[in-house]
């Protein structure tokens, strides 16, 4: 029954921290927040219909984002269902909204009522209308009602924290491997940072600058890429070959990356890229999520497939564990170890790739500090700075646990110092977590 207990408390701990967090975070967010949704365009155009007469005037304003826009077509449908006449949907900046109201002038027409969204709702042109308009007068400005929700939990700070967390997760995969054969890879971060100046050289001079197709783009995103992993590949062979300890190779590599990429930079951002070029960092697919996102929690799902059904995650496990009883069984201690750096220097350069695509540049300052907060998600999320033990899920729960954290604290104006206290005690509450776990399982 102890073991089945322990297994459970290892699995789900964390994920019972991250819910408790997102808690905590939620009441401490509680807002009035602005409603833009359906059933709130809806319960507003009623209450608008009861007080105006039937055919009376109406404008709708929004600002051109997606929850806005479909709130006023909704007012606007809603309107005309209810016999009220909709003389313009502006969405659009406050300038268009000045145009209307000119044609409106012009055309002797008056308003009754102004639908308007929060911040429009604001904009001199309206809150003035009288003084800047006076034919028109100064017709009632009708938002909706507001609710009581968390501005943690909003679609956009949800989607925001997913976005941001997407680099270090996915990064945070190869170190999961490498950790789990008992190493240590304190080179992801400039690695990264290696591989968005690349990628942004290779775009600017070799793929056409700013007019460079997509193959182009490609390709350059595949050899900033495939370069990481050689890096990767060169630091596990020093450890297996020459016996140097991971800590003191990786170290090492992050000295050589970073210097690289001051090198091939010049010591500046590298800013001449496409505009299509932020497709992956900035596009959005099915559901609205990003595609950071989704090729996030695709290579999520293949990484546990792989340490869960093939030989090579056996394997990893093995050598972690027990380096020598696995060489002994005939596990090519070698190669896993070569392996696991290898590809954590792929998914680090496909980390740079992204933050180049993200921010639509490359610099020698991007990943600065990654490694730490790569390395805080392993930890946090489970996986055994001893090796041998770790899973890609409890990763992922660590990577959104900070993630949280930081998001969190920020909504609630913490400074950033302090946020840098409450990491690193989460941190090492983690490792002492960690340690007692195993001190109990000897015992």
């Amino acid at each position: 029954m102890r073991p089945i207990l322990r297994r459970l408390f290892t699995d789900f701990c964390m994920l019972g921290v991250l819910l408790l967090l997102a808690g905590i975070f939620s009441v401490l967010t509680l807002r009035w927040q602005p409603a833009t949704d359906a059933a709130a365009a809806r319960r507003l155009v009623a209450s608008l219909a009861a007080e105006l007469p039937a055919a009376s005037r109406l404008l709708i304003a929004a600002r051109p984002v997606a929850a806005e826009r479909q709130f006023a077509a909704v007012v606007e449908q809603e309107a005309q269902a209810r016999g009220l006449q909709v003389r313009a949907v502006v969405v659009g900046p406050p300038q268009e909204l000045r145009r209307q109201l000119e044609a409106c002038v012009e055309a002797n027409e008056s308003i009754a009522a102004v639908v308007a969204t929060e911040r429009p709702a604001t904009w001199l042109v309206l809150t003035e209308m009288g003084e800047l308009f006076p034919t028109l007068g100064q017709p009632p400005i009708r938002t909706p009602s507001p609710v009581l929700w968390p501005t943690f939990l909003k679609a956009a700070n949800i989607l925001n924290i997913a976005n941001q967390i997407t680099v270090i997760a996915i990064m945070a995969i190869g170190m999961t491997l490498v950790i789990i054969t008992g190493g240590i890879d304190l080179s992801v971060g400039s690695l990264a940072a290696l591989a968005a100046v690349v990628v942004a050289l290779l775009i600017r001079d070799f793929a056409g600058g700013t007019e460079a197709g997509m193959t182009g783009m490609l390709l350059a995103s595949a050899v900033a890429i495939i370069c990481c992993g050689f890096a990767g590949a060169v630091s596990g062979g020093m450890v297996i070959v020459f016996g140097v300890p991971p800590f003191i190779v990786t170290l090492a590599m992050m000295l050589v990356a970073s210097g690289l990429a001051s090198l091939l930079s010049g010591g500046e951002s590298i800013a001449e890229l496409p505009d299509r070029f932020v497709w992956l960092g900035r596009g959005t697919g099915i559901f609205g999520l990003p595609y950071a996102v989704l090729l996030m929690l695709l290579l999520y799902g293949a990484a546990h497939v792989l340490m869960t059904r093939t030989v090579f995650g056996r394997r990893l496990y093995a050598v972690g564990g027990n380096r020598e009883a696995a060489r002994l069984s005939g596990v090519p201690v070698g190669g896993v170890v070569l392996s696991a750096h290898a590809l954590a220097g792929l998914l680090a350069g496909l980390g740079g790739v992204i933050l180049a695509s993200q921010l639509k540049s490359g610099s020698p300052t991007y990943g600065n500090m990654y490694e730490l907060y790569v390395i805080a998600a392993v930890v946090v999320g489970g996986t055994s700075l001893a090796g041998g033990e770790g899973k890609m899920f409890g990763t992922l729960v660590g990577a959104l646990v900070i993630a949280v954290i930081q998001n969190g604290m920020n909504l609630t104006n913490i400074e950033s110092y302090t946020q840098k206290i409450v990491l690193g005690v989460v941190i090492l509450g983690a490792v002492l977590i960690d340690r007692l776990r195993h001190r109990g399982s000897d015992g």
